[in-house]
């Protein structure tokens, strides 16, 4: 095993101002880092993301051509008590979701989209589960 330790999520986004409001004002994120234009570090309790624009050396192509963009299935999860409330609440505040709400045995969870089409799951632990009991540590609830 390596010696190493947890440092962050990131996303890539095509504004990086926006994605730091989206994620400031609609999931109560703070600003860690701001270094540059295309680069924002950001932060909510303990979780930290990495907002990489275009123009950052975290948006470069991969060796063989791949270009990294935003969107895809990956995403952070952020546990809330009342679901249908949040998604209501952010609703009427625009933000997009991809699919409607999901009910399973370790709970309900839906996905909300930022500006760049990256996924973020809300969730709700069932009545006396937390994501961690049900599912060993993801939110596949």
């Amino acid at each position: 095993m390596i010696d190493c330790r947890a440092g962050a999520v990131r996303y890539q986004v095509t504004d990086v101002d926006r994605a730091v409001d989206f994620y400031t004002s609609h999931f109560g994120f703070r600003v860690l880092m701001r270094p540059g234009p295309p680069f924002a570090g950001i932060a909510k309790d303990g979780l930290t993301l990495w907002l990489s624009g275009p123009a950052s050396s975290g948006a470069r192509p991969l060796p063989d051509g791949t270009t990294q963009s935003p969107g895809g299935s990956n995403r952070i999860v952020l546990e809330v008590e009342d679901l249908e409330a949040c998604v209501d609440g952010l609703r009427q505040a625009g933000v997009r979701f991809r699919n409607d709400i999901e009910k399973g045995p370790g709970g309900h969870q839906i996905q909300a989209a930022d500006p760049d089409g990256n996924a973020v799951e809300l969730f709700q632990p069932a009545v006396g589960a937390t994501p961690s009991t049900v599912t060993g540590g993801g939110s596949t609830g």
